[in-house]
């Protein structure tokens, strides 16, 4: 016991400073708690008495992280153009800059979606199947001058990932911007306005990095814009009709196909992954969140994984739904206040998965619980919105990491803003998700390797109370301490 004691005073000296002890892990600890810390560099912890062990094995290796990041929305585009430059530049190096968040994987949308002001296409003109009045001219004004300041911003660059909500109402079969189905005589025309808009931008000096075939294909209630899909008529889309119309004329941009919620993953894992032909030209898949606001769903996302090992899997949305944004109060985003549609809305059989929960271990609990079940990369919805949580011309209310007041030019950085960075500014594009063993079940974590051979490692308490750590790599071992309700990530550099 006594040896343990002295063991554990060495430990704790190393942390502080003292790196001469062949046994110390060097690490760099960052958290952000209910506390106050917010990403705070923590140097100093107590002797770890009653410790968590965590063990962590890199030769234990899993998928290939793509990125993290949010979304470029007409919303969050038209109200930075609201602001002072010195507060657009502010949030636009808050989530590109070296310092701050470094996203490496977003999101937008081609035509409008609900986060925009209005309904628009970039194909308005009906019966046009050849596109000659094709035009992104409503994106000039907000969407591409907030992507072109971001590129400038960003030092490793970021992949785009760009989302139909639907297609021109007169390519539908109820010709509405709302609900219907795209006519089979258009499946071309359709294809080709994919084409289109990859040029278009890529003229603009933005590469469109992956596409997704269709925002939510199974629907929203006939809320806001939508355009429905059966996995099968989505394999026809893709493997007849885009696919080869993108390889034709030489674009290679990955095609990620379903991007709706996680509980009907493996029917159309099942039907797009079938055999060669109808997996082609699929890169992968991608997934919301919105089926649960606890359950990260892990059965079904190593389903789908074991189905296609080699196709990626993206969260591709994600938001805290159906809220309006809390001004200037952390500690909201800390309780276990949130509510989402399904609280109101699920179907009584389903109202069990969508209790009340805390904003904060929603988004750290879904990062991670996907992280471990091979998914590779997790994209925010909007980066941006206002105090009422728009603009949005359906009125579909949301929260964003980032909440501002246009008229009076002011900008709050919310709780969430500081658990997405927990995960984009330490584990980079390119770090592989290593293996962990830890002794305490009230911890969630998570590890990958950088490109650089350092460690991310990120722990969740949501306990109360603070947690000793000692996390140890082969021989080597640190000594620290996470504090009640908060996220941690570890930097180890071997």
């Amino acid at each position: 016991m006594k040896v343990n004691y002295i063991i554990g005073i060495l430990l704790s000296l190393v942390v502080m400073g003292c790196n001469t002890k062949q046994n110390s892990l060097p690490a760099d600890v960052y958290e952000t708690a209910a506390n106050g810390n917010k990403l705070k560099h923590l140097t100093e912890f107590p002797v770890a008495e009653n410790a968590v062990a965590i063990q962590l094995l890199p030769a234990e290796k899993y998928q290939t992280i793509t990125g993290f990041g949010g979304s470029f929305t007409e919303a969050s585009a038209y109200l930075l153009n609201q602001l002072s430059q010195k507060n657009r530049e502010l949030i636009l190096e808050a989530y590109f800059g070296s310092e701050g968040a470094n996203y490496s994987l977003t999101r937008t949308h081609m035509n409008s979606s609900d986060f925009s002001l209005s309904n628009y296409s970039y194909a308005p003109v009906a019966g046009d199947k050849e596109l000659k009045h094709f035009s992104i001219d409503e994106d000039r004004d907000d969407i591409i001058p907030m992507i072109k300041e971001a590129m400038a911003i960003s030092e490793d660059g970021f992949k785009i990932l760009s989302s139909p909500w639907t297609a021109s109402p007169w390519m539908k079969d109820n010709n509405k911007y709302v609900g219907g189905k795209l006519l089979p005589e258009y499946y071309d025309t359709w294809a080709l306005f994919f084409s289109k808009y990859i040029t278009a931008y890529k003229e603009e000096g933005i590469d469109i990095w992956g596409v997704t075939v269709e925002n939510e294909p199974l629907g929203n209630g006939n809320n806001w814009e939508s355009m429905h899909y059966t996995p099968e008529e989505m394999v026809e889309f893709v493997s007849k009709h885009l696919g080869p119309k993108l390889e034709a004329n030489g674009q290679d941009v990955k095609i990620l196909g379903y991007d709706q919620n996680r509980d009907e993953l493996n029917e159309w894992a099942d039907i797009m992954y079938k055999d060669e032909e109808s997996s082609k030209y699929f890169d992968g898949m991608a997934i919301h969140w919105y089926a649960s606001t606890y359950d990260y769903m892990p059965e079904p996302l190593n389903y789908t994984h074991e189905k296609a090992p080699e196709k990626l899997m993206i969260q591709s949305e994600a938001c805290v739904d159906s809220e309006v944004p809390h001004w200037q109060d952390d500690a909201w985003y800390w309780s276990k206040e949130g509510t989402d549609w399904g609280y109101d809305w699920a179907p009584e059989e389903q109202k069990y998965l969508h209790p009340k929960y805390v904003p904060v271990y929603r988004y750290a609990r879904d990062i991670i619980g996907c992280m471990n079940n091979w998914v590779d990369g997790w994209i925010d919805w909007n980066m941006v919105l206002d105090r009422q949580g728009g603009p949005n011309w359906f009125k579909n209310w949301c929260v964003a990491p980032v909440i501002v007041d246009p008229e009076k030019d002011e900008v709050y950085f919310t709780p969430l803003y500081h658990t997405m960075a927990h995960f984009s500014k330490y584990i980079r594009p390119g770090a592989v998700r290593i293996g962990f063993e830890i002794s305490d079940e009230d911890l969630m974590m998570t590890a990958a390797q950088n490109p650089d051979g350092s460690i991310a490692v990120v722990v969740l308490n949501m306990k109360e109370e603070a947690k000793n750590m000692v996390i140890s790599l082969g021989e080597r071992s640190v000594n620290l301490q996470i504090s009640g309700q908060a996220i941690q990530t570890i930097i180890i550099k071997q």
